[in-house]
């Protein structure tokens, strides 16, 4: 018998609560959910497209993908928390404030993707994101989204 569990948001889950399809579908899993918090994971592979040009011989996932993997894990948190699943709203980007990229991420790891409201209202939710691997974190941002209809 195994210690592992499954993940909350497994991949069919999270493909029902977002949009996104590949190549721009960067959460694989949903280890926690709470009313203000999420933790979810994105496995990162080789086979991303974006290596191929960032940068040939020294592949580096992009920081502005960092972001939008936190907003996507974000997104599903909003999805949740503001029974907004079925109604056809989707969640929008506004504004991304105090980005710091602090270390790269490269083929072969697991970004630990945690976010959580800062204000959380019908129409207009803030957003803090934390990107990790481990105890490191590669990348930290507030942000603004806005639910809106699709």
């Amino acid at each position: 018998m195994s210690d592992v569990t499954a993940p909350v948001y497994d991949t069919a889950k999270i493909l029902a609560a977002l949009p996104h399809r590949y190549p721009m579908l960067l959460v694989d899993r949903v280890e926690t959910i709470s009313e203000e918090e999420i933790h979810a994971v994105k496995a990162v592979s080789f086979n991303e497209g974006f290596f191929q040009g960032h940068f040939p011989g020294r592949p580096i996932m992009p920081g502005v993908l960092q972001i939008e993997a936190l907003a996507q894990a974000a997104g599903i948190l909003a999805i949740e928390s503001l029974g907004l699943a079925g109604t056809g709203k989707l969640v929008y980007f506004m504004a991304i404030e105090e980005a710091k990229f602090r270390s790269p991420v490269t083929p072969g790891h697991l970004l630990d993707l945690r976010a959580g409201f800062v204000q959380k209202r019908s129409r207009v939710c803030k957003f803090w994101g934390k990107a990790s691997i481990g105890d490191k974190v590669t990348c930290e941002v507030n942000f603004t989204a806005m639910i809106a209809d699709s």
